[in-house]
């Protein structure tokens, strides 16, 4: 089975910064687009970033300037660098992927377990 291994997150001070990565835990996969949803308390899960092969880079409007999106296709790995985070960011962050497990196997999508990220004002 493959799994979203993230890492990252943790409790920040409004103006700082936290890097999130996100690994699928198997080499062969095929992967169509890959990027990080958040949830809020209170709130519906939304988009904060993605990577899509054909489309190219997407952020959520409250992100831009702020976060940065990357990946790295060679190690099926994304990261999400954050800067000048405020507390309104404070969500679980998930890693989501699009994906496709073997030849031929049909794409579907897959996520992350969550990571919490905390901002103090």
């Amino acid at each position: 089975q493959v799994q979203l291994v993230e890492s990252g997150g943790g409790l920040v001070q409004a103006g700082g910064s936290l890097r999130l990565s996100c690994t699928a835990s198997r080499s062969t996969v095929r992967i169509g687009s890959m990027g990080w949803f958040r949830l809020a308390s209170g709130k519906q899960r939304e988009l904060v970033a993605i990577i899509r092969n054909s489309l190219g880079t997407e952020y959520a409007d409250s992100v831009k300037g702020r976060f940065t999106i990357s990946r790295d296709n060679g190690e099926n790995t994304v990261t999400l660098q954050m800067d000048s985070l405020k507390p309104e960011d404070t969500a679980v962050y998930f890693c989501y992927a699009y994906m496709s497990l073997r030849s031929f196997a049909p794409y579907d999508d897959y996520w992350g377990q969550g990571t919490q990220v905390t901002v103090s004002s």
